[in-house]
């Protein structure tokens, strides 16, 4: 974060007084009185006075914010601390701090006041409620003069960026149809960490694949870049694909079939992982997100950071389905997390199956949202194709465990005659100064 230097500036309310203090000097000029000289001497004292005051302000206020814990997912908490220090003789009658952070439902703007040569401090926190991109600041002080003339305002560009990544749930016992072939999934699976040396087949290169995936002989002869397709055990990989199409969207807020699209996607991502499996995520959204299946340490942060930033867009996804059908390799399990109770995607979906991919669908109930539309027509057809499915109620993760996080948190336990002993406490208790 850059932290520039603090930028002070004086404004004064009204020309009034000047324009005033130089008419009666005119007026003393055309037609002498003591009277003018003495109102010029009260006009022209006070308007010198209150800009000394201010200027003292200007000179002498300065803030310092410090942050601990941060937020990292949705539940986690943060708690803030504010420094305002006075290093001249002015007092701030009045002091505004100005936050313009962005956080949903964080509010750190504040009106107090500082006597002169004085400090003054004070601590905000507050718990993260929605997954996103969000700014910590900046933040401006704003003051004056006892007579409202001027009006001081220090202005504290630095700011933080903050990505909060959406909750992740422990699942009921929700089963999701293995790759391969028929009786292939009963086949001791070895460690999704080991992957074979031979090529089953290469496809055109996604952005995110990996560089040294890719096929340099092939991309050479066909004048575009393609990557090795690598054989894994049947049934390892999971692509999660999650529907973000706005046209079939219900609910506001956290209670709507975006939001509980993102954790179920996330909370899949993580059983998969815990699983052995390598997992993957295709978002159809307002900006198309595509992170092939691997099995590693970072793998969930990866989703996670994706899911945190998806918005819905105006991509089908019957048409996404099509397209992915020639990058999809044979014995994946495709995971299908959509409120479009209508099955349009059920063609491509069949599609898919010719080539040995085996398909779970979650149909979130429109109707649990406040929306319309039933999911029985598309549960009777699913049934039909003999495909596994699961309509998903928002109550299923409208829980308080859907506000996992941690950070920052407190738990304590009363024991003996009263006595509190903490349980659990956060690990990283320091302040970090954020301008």
């Amino acid at each position: 974060m850059n932290r520039p230097a603090p930028l002070a500036t004086i404004r004064p309310h009204s020309r009034l007084w000047p324009v005033m203090a130089a008419f009666l000097f005119l007026l003393q000029l055309v037609w002498p009185s003591r009277a003018w000289v003495v109102l010029l001497i009260i006009l022209g004292g006070s308007w010198l006075f209150s800009y000394l005051w201010a200027r003292s302000l200007a000179h002498g206020l300065s803030l310092e914010r410090e942050m601990r814990y941060g937020w990292a997912q949705v539940g986690d908490r943060l708690e803030q601390r504010f420094t305002v220090t006075n290093k001249n003789w002015a007092p701030g009658l009045w002091l505004e701090v100005d936050d313009r952070s962005n956080l949903p439902g964080y509010l750190s703007s504040r009106v107090t006041a500082i006597d002169g040569k004085d400090t003054t401090q004070w601590m905000i926190a507050g718990t993260c409620s929605r997954r996103g991109l969000y700014t910590i600041g900046p933040t401006s002080l704003r003051s004056g003069d006892p007579l409202g003339l001027f009006t001081v305002e220090t202005r504290m560009s630095g700011s933080t960026v903050l990505l909060v990544l959406p909750p992740v749930l422990p699942l009921p016992s929700i089963e999701v149809a293995a790759g391969g072939r028929a009786g292939e999934s009963r086949r001791a699976r070895r460690s999704a960490l080991e992957t074979t040396v031979s090529v089953d087949t290469v496809r055109e290169y996604i952005p995110g694949d990996p560089l040294r995936s890719i096929h340099w002989p092939t991309s050479a002869r066909r004048g575009s870049l393609y990557v090795r397709q690598f054989e894994h055990t049947p049934s390892s990989d999971w692509w999660i694909f999650l529907d973000l199409d706005k046209r079939v969207q219900t609910g506001e807020g956290s209670d709507s079939t975006v939001e509980h699209g993102v954790i179920l996607a996330a909370s899949l991502a993580d059983k998969g992982l815990r699983q052995g499996h390598a997992v993957g995520l295709v978002v159809c959204g307002k900006d198309l997100a595509w992170i092939p299946p691997q099995y590693n340490s970072g793998q969930l942060m990866d989703i996670l950071r994706s899911l945190a930033l998806v918005t819905t867009g105006e991509s089908s996804l019957a048409d996404l389905l099509t397209r992915s059908n020639r990058f999809l390799q044979r014995g994946v399990s495709l995971i299908l997390i959509t409120p479009n109770v209508t099955a349009e995607w059920l063609a491509p979906l069949l599609r898919l199956a010719d080539n040995q991919i085996a398909s779970t669908v979650f149909l979130l109930d429109p109707r649990s949202f406040g929306g319309s539309g039933s999911p029985d027509q598309a549960d009777r057809l699913l049934n039909n194709y003999g495909i596994a499915h699961t309509v998903i109620q928002r109550e299923l993760l409208n829980r308080p465990e859907a506000r996992p996080g941690t950070q920052g948190q407190w738990e304590w336990r009363i024991v003996g005659p009263g006595k509190a002993v903490p349980m659990r406490q956060p690990k990283d208790t320091t302040w970090k100064q954020l301008g």
